[in-house]
């Protein structure tokens, strides 16, 4: 007997769902060699980086793909269904209707559980546009999931005493910081100066003179901001900042990395050498077109980069103190400046 047409057309849509919200060949390509790059360079970088979650909810028109999240049991995640498993990235990878924009790309614990996920959109949907910088800016949310996790981080965060009350994280994002104000603006354009000005010296006995010369300007920058106002930009600078000099790190540290055949033949492919190149001179031109009133926060990315690049150089024991001695502040870590 012929079955109604209606179950057709019924069996014919769930099969399609079903197909759709299978991980593509080019998204499963990239996820495993983001993993297989940060197994190769983290603990190089910071050490035991590699104890850290490497949950990963890739965003896609097709629905949310879960992959690498620590599971307390074989069932899946709440509102998760299985989409299979996948041979590149060894684990079973799960997906639900999509939820976040396309063009995410942070880490927080977006499954409710506590633990940082990195979430994130496909490369044509964000600001990395293709496939190395996208495999380079996962292992920079990669390193947020280790700040995140690491003991006390969260009770430092409090003590910071600027969330007043906001218990959702946007607060990182809208602090009421005076961006706009004009004599913040004027020091702020001065600091960044002397900071390069530091960054472009090679001679260490000027090095000295210059980092001390931008520690005088940096003085000067905090006593035009209020107590909380200066907690403020020293901890995004503490943590956006030096994940994106993490992720500086990455790239040069990627520089001899050989990819994958497959990563190789994607059609937007750039060597790992090639990107590496680029990436520190990127962070430092972008610093030095930071406007501070138009970027307003964007500007501590390519400033906490730059900060944590010059502790390179004055400091070089720095990443030891980093999460024990920092509390959340690159201040104290620059004290050999000052």
């Amino acid at each position: 007997m012929r079955p109604p047409l209606s179950l057709i057309v019924a069996f014919i849509l769930a099969a399609s769902t079903a197909f759709a919200q299978q991980l593509s060949h080019d998204d499963e390509v990239r996820l495993a060699e983001g993993i297989h790059l940060a197994q190769k360079v983290q603990d190089k970088i910071w050490p035991e980086w590699g104890k850290s979650p490497f949950g990963i909810l890739l965003i896609t028109q097709d629905g949310e793909f879960l992959i690498n999240h620590p599971l307390k049991t074989s069932s899946a995640p709440e509102g998760f269904t299985k989409s299979g498993r996948s041979a590149l990235l060894y684990a079973d990878v799960w997906v639900r209707p999509r939820k976040f924009p396309l063009n995410f790309q942070a880490t927080f614990p977006a499954l409710g559980d506590g633990i940082p996920v990195i979430v994130v959109g496909e490369p044509r949907n964000t600001e990395s546009k293709t496939s190395t910088p996208w495999v380079i800016t996962l292992l920079h949310e990669h390193f947020h999931q280790l700040q995140y996790s690491r003991p006390g981080y969260q009770d430092a965060v409090s003590k910071l005493d600027l969330a007043k009350g906001d218990t959702s994280g946007m607060w990182m994002l809208n602090f009421p910081f005076p961006y706009e104000k004009k004599e913040v603006i004027e020091e702020f354009n001065r600091l960044k100066a002397s900071l390069l000005d530091a960054l472009d010296e090679n001679d260490k006995k000027k090095l000295r003179g210059k980092s001390k010369a931008f520690a005088a300007e940096d003085s000067r920058f905090q006593q035009l901001l209020s107590p909380e106002e200066a907690r403020y930009f020293s901890f995004q600078l503490w943590q956006e900042g030096v994940a994106r000099y993490t992720q500086i790190k990455a790239a040069e540290s990627a520089r001899d990395y050989a990819p994958s055949a497959q990563f190789k033949a994607l059609s937007d492919y750039e060597s790992f050498a090639d990107y590496a190149k680029h990436a520190r001179k990127d962070t430092e031109n972008e610093l030095r077109q930071a406007d501070l009133a138009k970027w307003q926060r964007v500007v501590v990315y390519s400033y906490g980069a730059c900060e944590a690049l010059l502790l390179d150089r004055i400091n070089p024991d720095w990443q030891r103190e980093y999460f024990s001695e920092s509390g959340l502040s690159l201040d104290k870590l620059l004290q050999g400046t000052r």
